[in-house]
């Protein structure tokens, strides 16, 4: 499979000449199965999934959307990807489930009037939304497994997605101070890839905790803990300019080979 970033900043975008190298939308990941020519798998909608787009060289969406949780960073370009909402469109859009209610509904609480014009129900093309339990998530030609990871402010899941036996996880809010389950460990074990939450720096700890986020000490030292090939350092501080991000692979020394998220950044898994 074949990952693409498309958004790779947290909280809100960073617009301005000091963002354009590593760009300033919010987190999307594109994923592409082997033996196919556009992604029909995409982890988060942040703003960074208008650019999916292009991906699809004119054709509609038709896959799976992955959403790790549900604050505004993470869905608020769902109703502005262009490729999802249009006839021929088959849109399927996976969430947490918490607090009973359907995934349909847990959307609707941040995309309904009076804070947006349109329910879910309004997207053009034939969308479903399914609130899941963690665990083994049914994805055509894919295995993904959703796990409970440690963040504040509602239900949230990393998810690996494996095919032919080559792992990629994407834990893109996680505070692994917090604590890190067996079950997330057991997960991530001699994953090939993980892409993880890196938005702030180890002076910056007290923030990091009091948001329920990472340090790049944080992701560096998970991805030690369980031996994964490759770390790429995701979810940046929309304060965190482009000279900024060209340090932050090289800060904290380790045998893991460290790559630091951008738009654009393309890689076979």
């Amino acid at each position: 499979m074949r990952a693409t970033f498309l958004g790779v900043r947290g909280s809100t975008c960073a617009p301005g000449r000091d963002f354009v190298r590593y760009g300033g939308n919010t987190s999307c990941v594109a994923v592409t199965l082997t033996g196919r020519d556009r992604p029909t798998v995409l982890l988060d909608a942040g703003t960074g999934i208008r650019g999916a787009t292009a991906l699809l060289e004119g054709e509609p969406f038709r896959g799976t959307v992955l959403v790790s949780h549900l604050h505004w960073d993470h869905v608020q370009g769902l109703p502005f990807f262009a490729a999802g909402d249009r006839p021929g469109s088959a849109v399927r859009v996976v969430v947490p489930a918490q607090g009973g209610s359907s995934g349909r509904d847990l959307l609707a609480q941040l995309m309904a009037p009076p804070g947006f014009p349109i329910e879910p129900e309004g997207l053009l093309g034939d969308w479903s939304f399914d609130a899941v339990e963690d665990g083994a998530v049914v994805v055509d030609g894919l295995g993904v497994t959703a796990v409970d990871v440690e963040h504040k402010g509602g239900r949230t899941y990393g998810y690996v997605l494996e095919e032919y036996g080559r792992r990629l996880a994407y834990l893109p809010d996680h505070a692994p101070a917090a604590g890190v389950s067996a079950a997330l460990l057991g997960a991530l074990q001699g994953v090939d890839v993980l892409v993880h939450d890196a938005q702030f720096l180890e002076g910056e700890r007290d923030r990091a905790d009091a948001y329920g986020h990472a340090t790049v000490a944080d992701a560096v030292r998970l991805a030690e803990r369980v031996g994964s090939g490759r770390l790429v350092l995701f979810h940046h501080g929309p304060h965190r300019s482009d000279d900024d991000l060209d340090a932050v692979a090289g800060l904290v020394p380790t045998g893991v080979e460290v790559l630091t998220a951008r738009e654009g950044l393309g890689f076979v898994v």
